[in-house]
């Protein structure tokens, strides 16, 4: 079974405008996220935008991208013209990675990867347990209840996703990567929005709305998504000391 994987990448985020091109160890944010993904080795890797400024700069680092529409509603209708517009017959299924995650584990990735193959998912997606109580409350923060106490083993599946959500029983941090089988994806960005969805700002309610169940694997790290300014510069620090 082969994976592909494509990074949806924007330049208009509404809280930090431009942030693929930020960068952290003289590498912009969506040339590192790309590497990753390059080195987690599960498949070609592109990255899709509607920004020409980013497919010039995941070129000039060896990377590939492909320019997509400016009109799109959701990540998920950018990655499906993408791999419309890669045009490779023998893909199985899609990995959606995101663009603003330079910290992403690549061996999460892999895990995700495996699980989704072995299981024949339909759709899967990544989950951490949530150190800090006050993540419970952070609308910033989405979170995912599953129907068993997620393992490093197993790969339950997802009961609901939300903002705010009171400490219970098998509730964790999601983490915004999903792996679709190609005829999910297809038969997801055919569906009309639900007010689920809508109302809480949550693509994947959209999903559960139309009874297609989404696996999900523990990971082993939480990432920090650049979101905002604090975010990239607490990242920067993180990233270059290590370095």
């Amino acid at each position: 079974m082969k994976t592909l994987v494509i990074i949806p990448s924007r330049m208009s985020a509404t809280r930090l405008p431009g942030k693929p091109l930020l960068k952290i160890n003289n590498i912009s944010i969506i040339s590192t996220v790309y590497k990753k993904a390059v080195e987690a080795d599960i498949g070609d890797v592109i990255v899709a935008t509607e920004d020409q400024e980013i497919i010039d700069d995941v070129k000039k680092n060896g990377g590939e991208a492909i320019l997509t529409d400016n009109n799109h509603k959701t990540g998920t209708d950018r990655i499906y013209q993408a791999l419309k517009k890669y045009n490779q017959k023998d893909i199985d299924f899609v990995m959606n990675i995101q663009g603003d995650e330079p910290m992403i584990n690549i061996e999460d990735i892999k895990s995700l990867n495996i699980k989704s193959h072995n299981e024949h998912s339909s759709m899967s997606t990544l989950a951490s347990i949530i150190e800090n109580q006050d993540d419970l409350k952070n609308q910033n923060v989405v979170k995912v209840k599953t129907n068993e106490i997620l393992n490093t083993q197993n790969f339950p599946t997802a009961v609901k996703f939300q903002r705010m959500i009171d400490l219970e029983e098998k509730v964790y941090h999601h983490l915004g990567i999903y792996c679709y089988s190609v005829s999910t994806l297809e038969k997801f960005i055919n569906l009309p929005q639900t007010e689920n969805e809508k109302k809480n700002r949550l693509e994947q309610l959209r999903a559960l709305d139309n009874g297609i169940d989404i696996n999900v694997s523990l990971a082993k790290y939480s990432p920090i998504g650049v979101d905002t300014l604090e975010d990239y510069l607490a990242i920067k620090k993180i990233m270059e000391y290590k370095n």
